[in-house]
């Protein structure tokens, strides 16, 4: 590799892909534009790049015209909705931080009716079967049928399978769960499967959510100075 002519053998070397000429095999290297997708993922796919169960996997589903681009985050097999995949690992890595505070909304579908009690447990914390105490940001009852309940679950951390994990510590099983929301973006009317990309209103939506996480840190209200007289 060679970096404005001169050679590179450090492949760590620090690039600016801007301003740096940067040739492989003496063919110069141009950088690749940066694409943002949201995907609504259906039931029994898995967020894998390849499996050895043969199981079917989200990159099933793209159009084969598509650059290569990697989940940010997870939904397990047995989950759906909102997916965020990208080839910009560094915008990936600031929504995946855990300061960055994206909220993640889901609904999900359990086997009986949701008292009070139930969504007190989960604001309030349950301790897993690995002694792991697990709690929602918000939760609210959407509706309920005759002997099971929809309800509305927002997450400030990823944790994994961690809403299935609540519940399950509170005898309570999960028949469905999607994810509806990344921060400020919805899934919407996105069908099963579908893969779009993100609008630019919606990137800097996310950007901007993202840039109000950054908190600068707390300082101390300066102590008041006092003049000491003189003798």
């Amino acid at each position: 590799m060679r970096v404005n002519g001169r050679l590179a053998r450090d492949p760590e070397s620090p690039v600016h892909l801007g301003n740096d000429r940067i040739e492989v095999d003496a063919k110069p290297l141009a950088a690749h534009e940066h694409v943002y997708l949201m995907l609504n993922k259906p039931r029994g796919i898995v967020t894998t790049a390849s499996d050895e169960k043969g199981r079917e996997t989200v990159y099933d589903l793209f159009a084969g015209d598509l650059p290569w681009v990697a989940p940010v985050g997870r939904l397990d097999k047995a989950s759906e909705g909102l997916l965020l995949l990208t080839n910009d690992s560094e915008w990936a890595g600031r929504v995946l931080a855990p300061d960055s505070h994206l909220d993640k909304t889901y609904h999900v579908h359990i086997d009986r009716i949701a008292d009070q009690a139930l969504l007190d447990s989960m604001l309030h914390g349950v301790q897993t079967a690995d002694a792991e105490v697990l709690r929602v940001k918000l939760v609210r009852l959407l509706r309920s049928g005759e002997k099971n309940s929809w309800l509305e679950v927002v997450l400030h951390e990823g944790r994994n399978r961690q809403i299935r994990r609540i519940l399950d510590g509170l005898g309570v099983e999960v028949l469905r769960l999607v994810r509806i929301a990344v921060g400020p973006l919805r899934l919407g009317e996105l069908k099963k499967g579908a893969t779009r990309q993100l609008t630019a209103t919606e990137k800097r939506a996310v950007d901007d959510a993202l840039q109000g996480s950054v908190r600068p840190p707390k300082r101390s209200p300066a102590k008041p100075k006092t003049h000491k007289e003189k003798p």
